[in-house]
């Protein structure tokens, strides 16, 4: 099987649901053993048993809210302690506030930063340390590419994470490949307001060449290629998964 990822351990932050759990899907439909981390303990708990029984993997739920040093640390520790190792690090938790600068509070800034891009330095650092050899894989977004309306913090966010991921390429080659993908608008629950707002919706996908709001199955195919020995290669990109969103 050309991305057989058997055996191997990824813990994938934000993965309860959406894009994360599209993500640990796809992994696990590969053979590897699934770390689900998000805010709430009882969510993880329910998807990873879910996804344990459909791929017949092990599954555990660990929560962990990424801004906290100590929660990161804990959920790594647990995740060697239960499963024995990490060789996959997804870094995909990530909050989304829609605000023109105006409007967008200190409080709202830290939130974001805090969340998006500090959230990815610690799990990092965290996960590295803990690492023989792997793959990390950030979640960053078309808006770290190209500018995006009213969202000026989640914006910087995300561009931190671009570049973070080059540096951290850097920094932990040869031992460590650091990738990021870069969604356009994917079909979750953070783009709901899309569904409730049919005019917006016409007018978001107008700028989609493609013509179409993605899946999370959509990032999760491409995860499974940064995760496995086929992208052995490759380090240090970001790579857009946007039905050509940031091609115009």
């Amino acid at each position: 099987m050309m991305f057989n990822l058997k055996g191997k351990v990824a813990v994938i932050t934000g993965s309860r649901r959406g894009i994360g759990k599209g993500i640990a899907e796809a992994l696990a439909e590969q053979g590897a053993n699934i770390v689900i981390s998000d805010i709430k303990q009882k969510d993880c708990d329910k998807t990873a048993k879910n996804i344990a029984k459909r791929y017949n993997v092990r599954a555990i739920g660990i929560e962990c809210n990424v801004s906290s040093r100590d929660d990161v640390n804990k959920l790594m520790d647990a995740a060697v302690k239960k499963l024995k190792k990490i060789d996959i690090l997804v870094n995909n938790a990530g909050i989304f506030v829609q605000k023109p600068m105006k409007e967008l509070s200190e409080e709202d800034w830290d939130k974001i930063i805090d969340v998006n891009l500090k959230g990815v330095f610690l799990c990092t650092k965290a996960a590295s340390k803990r690492m023989k050899k792997g793959k990390i894989i950030n979640i960053a977004s078309i808006a770290g590419l190209v500018g995006y309306l009213n969202a000026p913090a989640y914006c910087a966010s995300k561009g931190g994470v671009v570049n973070m991921t080059r540096e951290n390429a850097l920094e932990l080659a040869p031992k460590i490949n650091v990738n990021a993908i870069a969604p356009g608008v994917i079909d979750t629950p953070m783009t709901d307001f899309l569904k409730k707002d049919k005019k917006l919706l016409r007018q978001t996908l107008a700028g989609v060449p493609l013509g179409n709001v993605g899946k999370p199955k959509d990032i999760g195919r491409l995860a499974v290629y940064l995760a496995s020995a086929e992208s052995d290669y490759v380090t240090g990109q970001t790579i857009a998964v946007d039905g050509g969103w940031t091609i115009q």
